[in-house]
């Protein structure tokens, strides 16, 4: 059976646009069924809808406290049965009850060879730090930001001469691919959350964890 996963977005949500698209293969293993916004004007929110998937936005600042609004995106979640999270540039700190709740069920994308370059702007940070490779992480999600257990990566090469928005463009095109796989690496049970760390199915490949995007 297919997992009931739920997309939370801020933005344009490209990243969610890929997961959908993924999704639609009758051989993924996860279907798309909630996709929630935090801000009512995201540009992500009008195209889910006219994809015809449920979609809610509910809008951070109409509650009290980040509990609050935690409380309400858990209600939405259990309302259409989900299983698993996959957020997709969603600009909202979790609590931590929230993330406690969903701990090994709720995933992340970041644009860098997770632990290097946590937070903002990774990608200005890497061509700041000079580095040669830099790339995306997909992660479960956990208190502290950026630092979940790492299901997959993707590296890719950073160019003499490359500007923040380049190498940006170039990393969100092997995030499109990688959240895809390692969605599905979850979803099919293939990865999981034991004690802390990632498990992998009996049967490891490299794949698994470095994740080269085709061109």
């Amino acid at each position: 059976m297919k997992k009931r996963v739920a997309i939370l977005i801020s933005g344009r949500g490209s990243n969610m646009m890929a997961l959908v698209e993924a999704a639609r293969n009758a051989n993924y293993p996860a279907e798309i069924v909630s996709v929630i916004s935090s801000r009512p004007e995201a540009p992500g929110l009008a195209w889910a809808s006219s994809q015809g998937l449920p979609c809610r936005a509910l809008d951070h600042k109409a509650y009290a406290s980040r509990e609050a609004f935690d409380g309400a995106i858990d209600d939405a979640l259990a309302e259409a049965g989900v299983d698993l999270v996959a957020l997709a540039g969603f600009m909202r700190i979790q609590s931590p009850p929230f993330v406690r709740k969903w701990l090994g069920r709720q995933l992340n994308i970041h644009p860098s060879l997770l632990p290097l370059f946590r937070g903002l702007h990774a990608q200005r940070q890497a061509l700041q730090a000079g580095v040669r490779i830099s790339g995306c992480s997909v992660h479960f999600v956990t208190e502290e930001m950026d630092t979940g257990p790492i299901v997959a990566q993707a590296a890719v090469a950073v160019h003499a001469g490359d500007t923040e928005d380049a190498l940006s463009e170039r990393i969100l095109v092997a995030e499109h691919r990688l959240y895809a796989h390692a969605l599905s690496l979850v979803a099919a049970g293939r990865a999981y959350l034991e004690n802390g760390r990632v498990v992998f199915d009996a049967v490891v490949n490299s794949s698994d964890v470095l994740y080269s995007p085709k061109a």
